[in-house]
């Protein structure tokens, strides 16, 4: 089981995500706070830049990483993202990488990607979700 998460409604109309240990996000519609939709592109692309710190780091120091932006489809008639397409930019300009490092340095960002990026993995898949609605009264 993962770690619980929990969201709670504000005054201002605005949500908050809380999880057990202390991490927090304001999300909601407007200007300023992420959609859920947001938040699925963000996950991905936060997957795919963890996924890939390591070959990122090891090739070009500690502190370097990728940049990934990542936009969709969203299909409006039934209110889902029909694609996602992701870019990892990583900088080594000042790397002075040849091609062939270059290309190896592609190969094993997109190797870890492809292991290790659960949210890629979810999105690849049909994954059910069940849900119960409880009214306390």
């Amino acid at each position: 089981m993962g770690k619980r998460l929990w969201v709670e409604k504000n005054k201002d109309g605005s949500w908050d995500a809380f999880s057990e240990d202390g991490a927090h996000i304001k999300f909601g519609k407007g200007a300023g706070v992420f959609t859920p939709g947001d938040l699925m592109k963000i996950a991905l692309a936060g997957c795919a830049a963890l996924s890939s710190e390591f070959a990122v780091s090891h090739t070009l120091g500690e502190g370097k990483g990728a940049r990934v932006v990542v936009d969709g489809t969203y299909d409006a008639d039934n209110d889902s993202y029909i694609n996602f397409n992701e870019q990892v930019v990583v900088d080594a300009i000042d790397a002075g990488l040849s091609q062939e490092d270059a290309d190896k340095l592609k190969e094993r960002i997109t190797r870890h990607i492809n292991k290790g990026c659960t949210v890629k993995h979810t999105y690849e898949q049909v994954t059910p979700v069940r849900m119960d609605v409880t009214i306390r009264h």
